[in-house]
Order: C-alpha cells, then structure tokens, then sequence
C-alpha cells in the first residue's frame, strides 16, 4: 500500500480529487513522527506546517498564564491537524498541539498547499469542505459546553472517541468536558 493511501482516502472521501492533483500533492509531504508527550503546534508560533495524523492521539489545548491547562480537543487518525486559525489570520498560534500517544504524521509546508490551488481547484475545493465541517464541529462543541450537563457531555464525548477512554488519562478527558476528575468519576460510577 502506498504511504500516503490514507491520506488520499480520507480527502477523497471530503471532496475527490484528481490523479494530476494527487501527483502533485504527494510530493508536498514528508513523513514525521512524533514521541508521546512532544508538541506538534506550541502556543505563541507562527503555523507554517498542517498535518496529517496517520497514527497516534493528540490533544489540543490552552495554558493560562498560571499553568492551567483546558482541552479544547482530540485528534485520533485519520484527519488533519495543526494551527489552521494561526496561518489564515497571520496571527501567533494560541492552541498547543501535543502528542498523547505515539504519533505518525504526513506534514506539509501551509504555503505549498494553498500555493496550489490556483491550478488545482479540485484541492482548494476539498480544503473549503474540510474547513467547513470543522467550523460546523466547532460551533456543535460549543453548544454542548454552553447547553448540556456534564452527564451529556459525556455521552456525546463517548459517541464521538468511542476507544479513547483506555488509552488516555482520565484528568484529559475531565478538562475536555469542563468538570473535575472527581466530577467525571462520579457520573462514570452512575453509568
């Protein structure tokens, strides 16, 4: 199987694109891997790099000035990741990305990618798909914090990582949903 196969099949499912698009986009990419515990994206940086998740969990999420730390999301393969809003905007990136688990990654140079989509709009029209649906994912997530209970949450954070429970720490999956571990616990204990 080819190395970037299911890269091709995860944008081919957002959006087809054509053999000619696939050659040139393949040839954008390189391979990285990432230990558990390094940061792909740190705050206060310029994104230069999207990338795609081929194996591995990551994390995204703020620090406050005092250390505090909120999950904002996880990233499971396959699907992209990286500082999308610090590379549109121009803007230091504020969201630190960090490796869960040990991670393989496909990375591409921001510039090289949008560089292509005038003579490659199958590809410019696969990246508007897929901002789309994150900004759909975006506003769903904000909802549920703003109009759910934290039993809700939970429910909905289990539909949607279904296998991430046994393979990350309990606290990360407690500042996700904006409670305490021992809030988690408890509504855990009741399932």
């Amino acid at each position: 199987m080819h190395a970037l196969e299911s890269l091709f099949q995860f944008v081919n499912n957002i959006s087809p694109i054509s053999a000619e698009t696939k050659n040139v986009f393949e040839n954008i990419f390189k391979q990285k891997y990432l230990k558990k515990g390094e940061i792909f994206i740190d705050a206060g940086v310029y994104a230069r790099e999207m990338g795609f998740l081929k194996s591995g969990i990551l994390r995204a999420f703020y620090r406050t000035a005092d250390g505090k730390e909120y999950n904002k999301h996880f990233f499971q393969e396959p699907c992209f990741i990286g500082g999308y809003a610090s590379f549109i905007s121009g803007q230091p990136n504020q969201i630190i990305q960090e490796a869960l688990t040990d991670c393989e990654i496909w990375v591409v140079d921001c510039g090289k990618l949008t560089g292509l989509y005038d003579n490659h709009p199958d590809l410019e029209r696969m990246s508007r798909k897929l901002a789309e649906y994150f900004f759909v994912q975006k506003e769903q997530r904000e909802v549920e914090i703003v109009l759910l209970d934290a039993d809700q949450r939970y429910a909905i954070f289990q539909k949607q990582f279904a296998n991430l429970e046994q393979q990350i720490p309990q606290y990360h999956i407690a500042s996700y949903l904006g409670i305490t571990p021992t809030q988690l616990s408890r509504i855990r204990r009741k399932r």
